[in-house]
C-alpha cells in the first residue's frame, strides 16, 4: 500500500543518491555541509539512521545524542557498503518514515540542500520540494530558535505567507520557499539571499508620529 506523498519521499531519496554519486571521494567524506559538523557521509548517515528509531532512539538521550549515534556508526563504512546500504534505504523506507512521510521528506529535502549547498553544487528542484523545506523548517524553528514567532515569513516565488500576522505589523522576511525554509531551519548561510523589513510602529506611537512628520 502507498501512502499519501511516498512516491515523493522515493523520488527525493534516489535524487539525493545522485548528488552523493557525483561526489569525489574527499569531498563525500570530509567535504563541508551546512550542517558544520557533518559532512555529506555523515549527512547520509543521520537520514539513513532516521528509518531505524527503535534502534537509535532512547527516550533518555537528547536528539543532538540520537543523531551522533546515527553518524557514528557509518562514519568508518567503506563508500561503497555505506551506499549499497542507502540504495536499499531509497528503495524502502521503513514504515516510521513512510507513516510521518511529510516529516521525514522535509527533513530530507532540508539535508540535502545541506550538500548541495555546502560543495558549492545547484540542482532543479521539482516545484513541490522548496515547499517541503519551508515547512520542514518553519516545524524545527517553532521549538528550536523561534524564528517562525517572531517574523513574518513571506515566499517570493508563490506561496502564502506564514509566522507572524501582518495585522500586528511584525518585522518580515522576503525570500524563496527554500532560502526560507533553510533559514528558518537555523541555516544562516542563506541569510544574505533573504530581505529583512523592520518591525512597522504601532498606530498612533511615537515613532510613527516621527515618521509622520518627516514626510
Amino acid at each position: 500500500m502507498r501512502l499519501p506523498l511516498e512516491k515523493e519521499l522515493r523520488a527525493e531519496r534516489k535524487r539525493l543518491l545522485r548528488t552523493l554519486d557525483a561526489l569525489p571521494d574527499d569531498v563525500f567524506d570530509e567535504g563541508p555541509t551546512l550542517c558544520t559538523a557533518w559532512s555529506p557521509r555523515d549527512v547520509l548517515g543521520h537520514l539513513i539512521g532516521v528509518d531505524h528509531p527503535v534502534t537509535y532512539y532512547r527516550p533518555w538521550l537528547r536528539l543532538a545524542a540520537v543523531n551522533d549515534r546515527q553518524v557514528r556508526r557509518v562514519r568508518h563504512l567503506p563508500r561503497h557498503r555505506l551506499m549499497a546500504e542507502a540504495r536499499e534505504w531509497a528503495e524502502r523506507p521503513a514504515w516510521s518514515s513512510r507513516l510521518a512521510t511529510l516529516i521525514s521528506l522535509g527533513d530530507l529535502s532540508v539535508h540535502h540542500q545541506d550538500i548541495v549547498r555546502g560543495v558549492g553544487l545547484d540542482r532543479d528542484m521539482p516545484p513541490s520540494v522548496p515547499s517541503f523545506i519551508l515547512w520542514d523548517g518553519a516545524m524545527l524553528s517553532s521549538y528550536s530558535n523561534l524564528r517562525i514567532f517572531r517574523y513574518r515569513v513571506i515566499p517570493t516565488d508563490g506561496y502564502p505567507p506564514l509566522g507572524v500576522p501582518g495585522f500586528l505589523r511584525p518585522a518580515e522576511v522576503l525570500g524563496t520557499r527554500e532560502a526560507l525554509g533553510m533559514w528558518l531551519a537555523g541555516r544562516d548561510a542563506v541569510a544574505e539571499e533573504l530581505r529583512f523589513t523592520p518591525a512597522a510602529p504601532a498606530p498612533g506611537s511615537s515613532r510613527e508620529t516621527d515618521r509622520s512628520a518627516d514626510r
